[in-house]
């Protein structure tokens, strides 16, 4: 039977919105990983009452709970003394970790308060986590058949010692083995998907199926269970394999991380080169395709041309185009690709313009857009897409779908 986990994150910032809640997010996709189900996701301020009552409703429905934040030095963390009352459990200080807390803050060359000593008062019989990141030290009890589990609130120290700790300690308790694959789609809305594969999906067992809406995008999860990884790595493939062959060139890759490092993946095989201009963008498109390492390789740049003057000057788009035709026309965008692809000596080159908004131009409504692409082979293909009023919507899905268009080139 799965084990239930909760997540109860403690801190009023979070409350507040002051802070988003990560870490719950890093946790689940975890818990996910090892077979372990996330039902709740529970927020308290730095309130013993309220702390003391999530902790009672999470044990009547979870095997392990798992909080993050309150392990402080301050009078407001509160999550250990908390936890450790809930379960009739005394603190105790904990000396290494005293001596840890000490030679963290002596490498630094700062003076320690002594409230620091705090941090390493800890439930007796716990397993202590060491904080490679912080001061602050986790911990890991059993008590009244439940499994706790205390984490720092700093996302970089949480991730760090559920990763390095608390996982190992996990993998005791989930037996067996899971295995997800993620498939990766463009081009087919989500109740399209869901359309055309409802009935697997709902005779989906082992494997499961999950559907999961990204930017402009649909995921879909594929998770089995076995005794052995190879075991539920074969349940997978199938399933994978037919959902792909339904889908076909929607399908952008299996556990592929994204449109642009798929598209990188695909310039590399075949030695081909793309550059871009953008107008309405604004360098987006080559900002997501450079901050992937090794796409000096394949991506010659990107001309950030967003007034008519530099349209003409950087990417040879005719005056008389602009005036004819008007800066967001597929005549221009045809333009800007075939200039972006010359000026640059790539084999492939991108044009997008548009109007982002806020504000409609020249009788043209926000949200319309022009991408045209010159593929290696020297033909031109343009698509004109309406993406809303949203300012920063238009400007990620308009770069979704350049990238999607060249990927589809090179499958030709």
């Amino acid at each position: 039977m799965a084990l239930v986990a909760e997540i109860i994150g403690v801190g009023t910032e979070l409350l507040l919105g002051n802070v988003a809640n990560t870490d719950a997010q890093m946790i689940s996709q975890g818990l996910s990983a090892l077979g372990i189900h996330v039902y709740f996701h529970t927020v308290v301020g730095d309130n013993d009452a309220r702390l003391r009552q999530a902790v009672e409703i999470a044990s009547l429905r979870s095997d392990i709970l798992i909080t993050t934040g309150g392990l402080g030095p301050t009078y407001d963390d509160m999550t250990k003394q908390t936890l450790a009352d809930c379960f009739g459990l005394p603190l105790e200080r904990h000396q290494p970790t005293v001596d840890s807390i000490r030679a963290y803050f002596s490498r630094l060359g700062a003076a320690m308060s002594p409230n620091n000593e705090r941090q390493a008062d800890l439930p007796r019989g716990c397993i202590v986590m060491q904080n490679d990141c912080g001061t602050a030290p986790g911990c890991i009890f059993e008590a009244n058949g439940k499994h706790i589990i205390m984490l720092p609130g700093p996302p970089h120290e949480c991730a760090a010692m559920f990763n390095g700790c608390a996982v190992p300690y996990l993998k005791t308790l989930a037996g067996g083995c899971l295995v997800s694959h993620n498939i990766h789609i463009f081009g087919i809305g989500e109740a399209s998907v869901e359309e055309k594969l409802r009935p697997m999906m709902l005779q989906a067992q082992n494997p499961t199926i999950a559907p999961y809406a990204k930017e402009g995008e649909v995921w879909l999860r594929v998770t089995a269970s076995a005794d052995t990884e190879a075991q539920a790595e074969a349940l997978t493939r199938p399933v994978i394999d037919d959902i792909s062959s339904q889908l076909g060139d929607a399908v952008y890759g299996i556990d592929a991380g994204s449109l642009e490092s798929t598209l990188l993946q695909q310039l590399k095989r075949q030695g081909l080169t793309l550059a871009a201009a953008e107008s309405c963008t604004g360098g987006l498109l080559g900002a997501r395709l450079t901050a992937l390492p090794g796409a000096s390789e394949v991506f010659c740049g990107s001309v950030c041309a967003y007034t008519p003057l530099a349209k003409t000057a950087l990417l040879d788009v005719h005056a008389s185009l602009l005036e004819r035709h008007g800066v967001v026309s597929a005549e221009v965008a045809e333009a800007m690709a075939r200039g972006a692809k010359n000026r640059l000596a790539a084999d492939l080159g991108v044009g997008i313009t548009g109007y982002a908004g806020p504000t409609a131009e020249n009788g043209v409504p926000v949200g319309t857009v022009y991408i045209a692409l010159c593929d290696h082979h020297g033909q031109t293909t343009v698509k004109q897409l309406m993406l809303g009023s949203d300012r920063n919507r238009v400007r990620v899905m308009a770069v979704n779908h350049a990238l999607n268009m060249a990927r589809l080139s090179l499958l030709a």
